[in-house]
């Protein structure tokens, strides 16, 4: 269960990574409503799995999956550049959390 509320948290920090860059720095009002939302279940279910998960592997697969989920929203939806060297970047980060989650440490 720790699991699947860590992967929830993650792809809720994707939500808040996304409507931020949607508020115009706090200046649109429901984007930066979204933001805080989001911020808190993300927050709220991050700590819930690290009642049985370690410190180092929950933060590392919840902040690896909110950088991989916003970079693929930039992509998808911004229409950022998908470069050589960013695409490597993030197989390099998705290589680091699943050696993450096959270390074995924290098999909740």
């Amino acid at each position: 269960m720790a699991w699947i509320l860590l992967i929830v948290a993650g792809l809720f920090e994707v939500v808040w990574a996304f409507s931020m860059k949607q508020s115009d720095g706090f200046t649109r009002l429901w984007p930066t409503v979204v933001t805080f939302a989001a911020m808190a279940v993300s927050f709220a279910l991050l700590s819930f799995s690290m009642r049985s998960l370690p410190l180092g592997t929950a933060y590392t697969i919840w902040t690896g999956i909110g950088a991989l989920g916003a970079f693929v929203v930039g992509i998808a939806v911004l229409g950022e550049a998908a470069t050589p060297l960013r695409i490597l970047a993030a197989m390099l980060i998705l290589s680091g959390l699943v050696l993450m989650k096959l270390s074995g440490s924290g098999s909740a």
